[in-house]
């Protein structure tokens, strides 16, 4: 009896690393050969054979076309019973190599769209391009997994394989086990980022520091609030010194908290008040799922993903073109409804915990 395969590919390892290593757990759980197709030389856990695939992020890049025929080989090479493909330039090109593979007809292929690239807002161009590569590689998919509303409604207008199907899964499953079981120490904390701790009140952020998580636009609202409101930043990239420009300008430099790369952000989340998150495009966020299981109140920006996991029990979602005014409105003029969000949010989020995600995983791989 020959082993039964399955494949995972992403365009990094990183990806791998930071989404998917419970799901090779799973599958060596359940007796499968687990190999991984990536970009880079990581050994991950649960993994029996690593491939280190040329994977570009820039989808016109030539070193793709290699890529294309070193996964190829891999397919040809080994009759995988499932091929679990994530990320634009990894999913396409893995679609591509399977179609083309001497197998496919013996492998299911299932795709997870972590925010589809063509969005209600975006460029009509880079819209079309998008939407016609998607709808191009779908015809080779079995599965397509959505992670949030909007990206479901457009997947269902897409022609899959034969008997193919569209599924809604909210994300890969946050590990609600261990943010319940994370300590914190709030005064610690704020002796540790030079805060008084007098009435302070902690707004939080946490995302790569860049254009498209937007947040300058809360530094700008703190400038309206009175001064015992600070910022905290977790995160790193290439806008931080246009955000200390920004602060120094609307002189709240002493109120915004840059604190770089954390492994402690479950426990920082604790110690802080309210999450806030303005970006400006998202397929669904981990880091508001995380926040609403630590109980935080959430105020977000009114996009896809955003609007599939904060209501108005549990938070506010606004507008992108006026967020800073009405996010320093709410501060001000709404805090009273906050003790009431946390609970909400901490019992909303077991939706998006590891346990009820892997669940459904299950099912539509087939294992139960």
């Amino acid at each position: 009896m020959k082993d039964k395969k399955v494949l995972f590919v992403a365009h990094v390892d990183g990806h791998i690393q930071a989404f998917h290593i419970p799901y090779l757990k799973l599958f060596k759980e359940e007796g499968y050969v687990v190999g991984v197709a990536s970009n880079g030389d990581k050994i991950f856990d649960y993994c029996d054979h690593k491939y280190n695939i040329c994977f570009q992020r820039n989808p016109l890049s030539p070193k793709n076309i290699k890529a294309y025929k070193m996964l190829k080989k891999v397919l040809d090479d080994n009759e995988y019973d499932i091929i679990h493909c994530h990320t634009p330039v990894g999913g396409f090109v893995a679609r591509l190599a399977n179609k083309n593979s001497i197998h496919y007809k013996t492998t299911k292929m299932i795709y997870t769209a972590h925010g589809f690239h063509f969005f209600k807002g975006n460029n009509p161009v880079k819209n079309f391009i998008f939407r016609t590569i998607e709808k191009y590689a779908a015809k080779y998919t079995d599965i397509l997994i959505t992670i949030n509303k909007e990206d479901y409604e457009n997947a269902l207008k897409f022609k899959l394989k034969e008997n193919g199907k569209v599924e809604y899964v909210p994300g890969v499953g946050i590990d609600t086990d261990v943010i319940k079981k994370t300590k914190y120490d709030r005064n610690k904390f704020l002796d540790d980022t030079r805060i008084d701790n007098n009435g302070t009140t902690l707004l939080l952020s946490v995302g790569e520091i860049n254009r498209n998580k937007n947040q300058e636009v809360v530094i700008k609202a703190l400038a309206k609030l009175p001064e015992t409101y600070h910022y905290i930043l977790c995160g790193i990239g290439e806008n931080k010194e246009n955000l200390e420009k920004i602060a120094k300008e609307k002189n709240v430099f002493d109120r915004v908290h840059f604190l770089g790369f954390r492994n402690d952000i479950f426990s920082i989340m604790k110690c802080c008040d309210i999450f806030v998150f303005p970006s400006k495009r998202e397929g669904l966020p981990v880091s508001v799922m995380e926040a609403m299981a630590c109980g935080l109140p959430c105020i977000v920006s009114d996009i896809r993903g955003n609007h599939d996991l904060v209501d108005q029990k549990g938070g506010y979602v606004i507008k992108l073109d006026n967020f800073e005014n009405d996010l320093s409105d709410i501060l001000i003029n709404k805090k009273n409804h906050f003790d009431d969000m946390k609970k909400y949010n901490r019992e909303k989020s077991k939706m998006f915990s590891l346990k009820a995600i892997l669940s459904k995983m299950k099912s539509i791989y087939g294992l139960e």
